[in-house]
């Protein structure tokens, strides 16, 4: 079996070549600090975090893209590639190592790669392809790629935002950013701790994201009760907060999506920027659900941006279709 790995900051998707996407889960692993054992993997891990007694740490194994802890980085890929191939059963040993390929940020260092692919190796990868994201989420979203018109795509991880054209199968300019879905549930838990002395956990901020976060003015405004714990007393409070003050509090984040956005396009020779004019700029990743995002770039860039079909698995799906047979 030959798979496709999307090893994102925030989730796992795993594609196979003729079934499509058959993993989906959170980029969580939950330990025992004492004895080292890994207690549970992705969403299970998940529901675990903020909420583990002092034993058990419930870890985010990458940061900002790329591997910020080795071991359970490894451990995490080698439950999936086991829960997905099923080699973990009797007779296990016969069934032949799978061919992975993993995308990885386009501006990723050769240490960091060299990381990812020895994970994945030590996970039980036979060999280890490895694509970048931009290229992974185009394919995915159907573009044309190999061909000589150009193509913009920007893809809104969990840890990263990739930004890059796209023209004869090859990227012509790109730049990556550590500005994505996290850093906007970190600008949203900020702005709760500050205006209201309320701290809220990590799922909370994401929850408030998904729930009322806008990009762009909404008509109507919605609303969203939050529970969290009072800063000046300690005790849990609830309060009301607006999505006109949750767009407020992602300011900062857009706007270093936006810069990024004008910078590529700013570097792109102007054939390629004439088709990127007609064609508009795809939007990928987790981040192209934030509602009205892309009327905000829209505005700012005066080109057509369209969200792409299933975005959140464009990057697996384009990683997948990418495996070496």
């Amino acid at each position: 079996m030959d798979i496709g790995i999307d090893l994102g900051t925030a989730n796992v998707l795993v594609y196979v070549k003729g079934k499509g996407i058959v993993l989906r889960e959170p980029s969580v692993v939950a330990r025992d600090t004492r004895t080292g054992r890994t207690l549970a993997v992705g969403e299970e891990a998940r529901m675990m975090l903020g909420k583990t007694p002092s034993n058990i740490q419930a870890i985010r194994p990458l940061r900002d893209g790329v591997i910020a802890d080795f071991e359970v980085t490894e451990a995490m890929l080698n439950y999936f590639i086991k829960k997905v191939t099923r080699s973990n059963g009797f007779l296990s040993f016969l069934r032949p190592k799978p061919s992975v390929t993993i995308c990885v940020p386009a501006e990723i260092t050769s240490v960091e790669e060299r990381a990812v692919r020895d994970a994945a190796k030590l996970a039980g990868a036979r060999s280890v392809d490895i694509i970048e994201e931009p290229m992974a989420a185009a394919i995915g979203a159907g573009l044309p790629i190999d061909g000589p018109s150009g193509n913009m795509v920007v893809d809104i991880g969990g840890g990263t935002t990739d930004v890059a054209v796209i023209s004869l199968g090859g990227i012509v300019v790109s730049q990556s950013i550590r500005v994505a879905g996290n850093k906007c549930d970190e600008a949203i838990a900020r702005h709760i701790r500050r205006v209201y002395n309320l701290m809220i956990g990590e799922r909370t901020a994401e929850d408030i994201k998904i729930t009322i976060g806008s990009a762009y003015k909404l008509d109507p405004e919605l609303t969203m009760d939050i529970r969290g714990r009072d800063l000046i007393n300690g005790l849990p409070k609830t309060v009301n907060i607006t999505s006109e003050e949750v767009r407020e509090a992602l300011g900062e984040p857009l706007g270093s999506i936006i810069d990024a956005v004008k910078s590529v396009l700013e570097k792109t020779p102007p054939e390629l920027a004439a088709d990127i004019i007609d064609r508009g700029i795809i939007l990928t990743g987790g981040g192209a659900l934030l509602r009205g995002l892309d009327q905000l770039l829209t505005e700012v860039t005066g080109i057509p941006v369209i969200v792409a079909e299933d975005p959140m698995s464009c990057v697996a799906i384009g990683t997948g279709q990418r495996v070496r047979f």
